[in-house]
């Protein structure tokens, strides 16, 4: 009988999924404006139903999309947010660093109001806009908008054991 050794690396950490919260409700920016809870609501349900979805760029550059946002969505906490990086494009190969080496945590909104009160102390009240697009920057408007995980594909994890599973019962078919 032959035998043949093989080697497979797998790297499922650097598939580039990313979540975190891009707005917290009652937080003031370094505008002074406050998001409240709804505020994204319309413009999702208007992403939804026209199969379109708010774009994940860098720096707000719209030259330089980096991927792809699967998953937005208003919890108890703030907008959050999931999506992956294209790892197949330089940018998003660059924003993975990035983030992967914690020079860049920040999440930041680009937006148009549609609803919103001056506040007497400073600011706006936002209760309703258009959500635009979500970039990953240096220094969010809203201290606490960070990514808060960089993790790898469940799907590349199932195969990386799957493999590992079928490499244990080779070495017992000796």
């Amino acid at each position: 009988m032959e035998r043949r050794d093989i080697e497979i690396r797998l790297t499922p950490d650097d598939t580039g999924l990313i979540s975190g919260y891009a707005a917290l409700w009652g937080k003031p920016d370094a505008f002074g404006d406050v998001v409240t809870p709804g505020a994204f609501a319309k413009s999702l349900e208007q992403h939804r139903a026209a199969g379109t979805r708010p774009l994940m760029l860098w720096a707000h550059d719209p030259a330089t999309p980096i991927g792809v946002w699967d998953a937005i969505e208003e919890d108890t906490r703030g907008l959050k947010v999931t999506g992956r990086l294209v790892m197949d494009a330089t940018a998003g190969r660059d924003a993975f660093a990035m983030v992967k080496a914690g020079a860049v945590d920040g999440l930041s909104i680009g937006f148009r109001t549609t609803k919103a009160q001056k506040q007497p102390q400073g600011g706006r009240r936002v209760d309703a806009m258009d959500l635009i697009e979500v970039s990953l920057v240096a220094r969010p408007a809203q201290p606490a908008a960070r990514i808060t995980s960089v993790r790898s594909h469940p799907e590349a994890a199932g195969i990386a054991a799957h493999i590992r599973q079928c490499a244990e019962r080779l070495k017992g078919m000796k």
